[in-house]
C-alpha cells in the first residue's frame, strides 16, 4: 500500500482546466516517479477509457483510470483544482481528480487496494478531509488509509442480547437484496457502486449484499445468501456472470452509474417489485425480462428490455468500429488534400516510392487509411458478436465480417454477420458438454463450430440479399436531391441532438460512418450533415452563456466556455451539463438548431470524407463555405431558442426583474422541469 501514492504524486494546486490536461498533469508526475514508462501511450489508453463513459461522480470527484502495458506499477496520483474540472458528471465540475494507472497485468492484492479506495471516497468526512489538506505527504498517507484511530477497549464488556421468540424475529427480519456491479475496467465504478448501494441500505434498514465483479476478483455470492435474497440489483455496464443464480427474483436492471448516483432509488424500485411480485425470468446467456405473472412470458417488456440489449450490442460494436473510422477517415482526407483525389489510384508505396515527391506522401497516407478502412466491418462485426456472447464469439464475428465485405453486403452485412455469430454462439453455450470437453469449448470448438455457421449462413444464405440491399441503399443516397435530402438532413439533424452522444446520436453517427467504408456522394454528404448538426449543442451553449450570461450559474457559464471548444472539435456531448439541469427548454432548442443544420448541409450539397474533427477539418469538406454558414445558421436559431425560453422562465419565476438585475446566482427562482 505504501508504494501505491506517494507526496510527489499528489498535486493540492491543479492548475489544469479540462480533464485531458489534468490527467496529463498526473500523469507526469506518474512518469517522474517511474510509474509509466509511456507518457504519450498511457494518455492514449486513459482518454479510450474515457470515452467509453465519463468518468464525473457527483460530489466533485472526478477519477480518470485505466489498465495500460505503459504503466510499471500500480499507481495513484491525486490532484485538488480550485477551479473544478469538468468530468462529465451532472452536478458539475470535479475539485477531487484521482487518476489511477493499473498494469495490464496487475495482481489482485493492488487491484483490491484500488477498489478500496472507491469504496472510501463513498465516505462523506473522507472527501472533506482531501479538501481541507494542506501537507501533500499528510493527504498522501490519508489516501494510503494511515490516518489515526482511537484505540478501543481492550475488553469490552458484552450487552447481552435481549431473547426474541420466532415470530418476532420474522417481523423483525430486514428486507434483503442482493447486488452485482460491474464496469467495463472493472476498478473504479464496480467498488463505488457497491459502496454506494450498501451505504443506501443501511440508511433505509434494508440489508444489501453486493457481488462486485471487478478486476480485483469475482467471488461468487453464498447461495444460501441469494436465495434468502427477496430481490435483486445489477448495476452493471458489462455482463453480468453466470446470472442463472438469480433466477425467480424480482429485479433491477441498470447501468453502474445509476448504483453509485441514486442507490436509495434502485432499492425502493426493488421494493415495489417485490411486493407487487414481479418476478424476472433469467436466462445464463442473456440477461433477464420482466414479467409481472412470473412466468417470463412474452410480455411487453420482454420485447422493450430486448430492444435495450440489442441497442447495447450493436453500440459495443460501433465503439470499437469509431477508431478505425476516425484514423483511416482522417488519412485518406489528408491524402487526398495534399495529392487530389485521383491519389486513391496511385501504384502501391510498397512499390513505388519516392522520398521527396509529395505524391508519394500522399499515396502513403491513402493506402495506410485505406488498410484502417478494411477492418470497419469485421471489427463492427467482431464486436457486436463479442457484446452478445464474449470472447468466445470474436472469431466467427469476424469471419463473418470479412464475408460480408466478400460478397458486397458492406456495412449493413457486418451488422448482420455481428448478430448472427452472437446468436450462434450463444445457442451453442446452452448445449450440455461432458466435463473433460468444457475446456476446450472456449478456444477451439465454439469458435470453430460458429465459424463454419455463420460462414455458410452468409454466403450462401442472407450474402447476398443484403448486398442487394446494400446497393438499393447507396443508390437511393445517391439519387437524394432537393427536399428529399433535406428532409434526411432534419432527421440526421434531430437525431445527432436529440440525446447528444446517446443512442439516437450514435445510430445517426454509425449511419453516416458506415458509409465511409465504400463512399460515394451520397453518403459523403450525410457525414458531413451528421458532423454539422452535432457540433451544433455545444456551440449553442456556448453562445448562449455569452450572450445571456445572467439566464446562466457561474458554473453553466464556466462549461460555456469550454463547450466553444468541444463544439467546434465535433463533441456533442459538451452540451449535456445544460440538457441535465433544464431539459424541457434545452433539448428541444438544439433540436430545432440540428435540423436546420443538418437541412441546409444536405441543400448546399456539402460532402466530407473524415469521420470527425470539427472546424479542423473544414479543409477537407467540399462546399466549406456554405458547410460553415449552415453551422452558423444551426447555432443561432438553437441560441435563440434557448435564450427565448429560458428568458420566459425568468420573466414567469421573477416577474420584477430583480434577479436578473442583481446577476447573482442565488436569486434565481428554479423551476423544476
Amino acid at each position: 500500500m505504501s508504494e501505491l501514492i506517494t507526496a510527489e504524486l499528489v498535486d493540492l494546486d491543479l492548475s489544469a482546466a479540462t480533464k485531458d490536461a489534468a490527467a496529463r498533469s498526473l500523469a507526469e508526475r506518474m512518469v517522474a516517479a517511474d510509474r509509466v514508462t509511456d507518457l504519450d501511450g498511457f494518455l492514449a489508453d486513459v482518454a479510450a477509457r474515457e470515452a467509453q463513459m465519463p468518468t464525473g461522480l457527483d460530489g466533485g470527484i472526478g477519477i480518470p483510470h485505466c489498465r495500460s502495458e505503459h504503466v510499471s506499477a500500480p499507481t495513484l496520483a491525486f490532484g485538488r483544482s480550485a477551479a473544478g474540472i469538468d468530468f462529465g458528471a451532472a452536478d458539475g465540475p470535479a475539485d477531487l481528480i484521482f487518476l489511477i494507472a493499473a498494469p495490464a497485468g496487475a495482481d489482485d492484492d493492488h487491484l483490491t487496494i484500488l477498489s478500496a479506495l472507491a469504496r472510501r471516497l463513498m465516505d462523506p468526512e473522507f472527501t472533506a478531509a482531501l479538501r481541507a489538506g494542506t501537507d501533500p505527504g499528510a493527504v498522501a498517507a490519508l489516501i494510503r488509509g494511515e490516518e489515526p484511530t482511537e484505540n478501543p477497549d481492550p475488553d469490552p464488556e458484552p450487552e447481552p442480547e435481549p431473547e426474541e421468540d420466532d415470530a418476532t424475529a420474522a417481523a423483525a427480519a430486514p428486507f434483503r437484496i442482493v447486488a452485482v456491479t460491474s464496469c467495463p475496467t472493472g476498478i473504479a465504478h464496480t467498488y463505488m457502486a457497491a459502496e454506494s448501494l450498501a451505504a443506501a441500505g443501511r440508511a433505509e434498514g434494508v440489508e444489501v449484499t453486493v457481488e462486485t465483479q471487478g478486476s480485483a476478483g469475482f467471488k461468487k455470492l453464498d447461495p444460501a445468501i441469494v436465495a434468502a435474497a427477496d430481490a435483486v440489483i445489477w448495476a452493471h455496464d458489462v455482463e453480468v456472470r453466470e446470472k442463472g443464480r438469480f433466477r425467480g427474483k424480482p429485479l433491477v436492471d441498470v447501468g453502474v452509474k445509476a448504483g453509485i448516483n441514486r442507490p436509495a432509488e434502485l432499492i425502493a424500485e426493488a421494493r415495489r417489485k417485490a411486493e407487487r411480485g414481479e418476478i424476472a425470468a433469467v436466462s445464463e446467456d442473456g440477461g433477464s425480462t420482466d414479467s409481472g405473472d412470473g412466468d417470463g412470458g412474452g410480455s411487453g417488456a420482454d420485447h422493450a428490455h430486448f430492444g435495450v440489449r440489442l441497442r447495447t450490442y450493436l453500440m459495443s460494436g460501433v465503439s470499437y468500429m469509431v477508431p478505425f473510422v476516425a484514423a483511416g477517415g482522417l488519412l485518406i482526407a489528408l491524402s487526398f488534400a495534399i495529392g487530389g483525389y485521383e491519389i486513391a489510384s496511385a501504384k502501391s508505396v510498397a512499390d513505388h516510392f519516392v522520398w521527396g515527391e509529395a505524391d508519394s506522401w500522399a499515396a502513403l497516407l491513402n493506402q495506410i487509411g485505406s488498410a484502417a478502412f478494411a477492418f470497419l466491418v469485421p471489427v463492427l462485426a467482431g464486436y457486436i458478436a463479442y457484446g452478445m456472447a464474449d470472447r468466445p464469439a470474436l472469431v466467427p464475428g469476424f469471419v463473418g465480417g470479412a464475408i460480408a465485405l466478400t460478397v458486397n453486403a458492406g456495412f449493413l452485412g457486418g451488422l448482420v454477420a455481428g448478430l448472427l455469430a452472437g446468436a450462434v454462439v450463444m445457442a451453442i453455450q446452452r448445449v450440455p458438454v461432458h466435463a473433460t470437453l468444457r475446456g476446450i469449448m472456449p478456444v477451439l470448438v465454439i469458435p470453430l463450430i460458429a465459424s463454419a455457421v455463420v460462414g455458410f449462413l452468409m454466403f450462401i444464405v442472407v450474402g447476398k440479399p443484403i448486398a442487394s440491399l446494400q446497393n438499393a441503399l447507396t443508390d437511393w443516397l445517391n439519387g437524394l436531391s432537393g427536399s428529399n435530402a433535406v428532409i434526411l438532413g432534419v432527421v440526421l439533424g434531430l437525431m445527432m441532438c436529440f440525446d447528444m452522444g446517446g443512442p439516437l446520436n450514435k445510430v445517426a453517427y454509425a449511419f453516416a460512418v458506415g458509409g465511409l467504408a465504400d463512399p460515394t456522394d451520397g453518403s459523403l454528404k450525410v457525414m458531413a450533415a451528421v458532423m454539422a448538426a452535432g457540433m451544433v449543442p455545444p456551440l449553442a451553449m456556448a453562445l448562449a452563456t455569452t450572450v445571456r450570461k445572467k439566464l446562466f450559474t457561474k458554473t453553466e457559464r464556466e462549461n460555456g466556455r469550454a463547450a466553444w471548444v468541444l463544439g467546434a472539435s465535433f463533441i456533442t456531448e459538451g452540451a449535456i451539463p445544460f440538457a441535465a439541469a433544464d431539459p424541457l427548454r434545452v433539448i428541444p432548442s438544439v433540436m430545432a438548431g440540428g435540423a436546420v443544420t443538418g437541412a441546409l448541409s444536405m441543400a448546399f450539397g456539402a460532402t466530407l470524407r473524415a469521420p470527425h474533427g470539427g472546424v479542423f477539418v473544414v479543409p477537407l469538406i467540399g462546399q466549406p463555405f456554405l458547410y460553415l454558414l449552415a453551422i452558423a445558421a444551426g447555432t443561432l436559431v438553437a441560441t435563440a431558442l434557448v435564450v427565448l425560453l429560458k428568458g420566459a422562465r425568468r420573466t414567469a419565476s421573477d416577474p420584477a426583474g430583480e434577479a436578473e438585475a442583481t446577476g447573482s446566482d442565488d436569486s434565481r427562482v428554479t423551476v423544476a422541469a
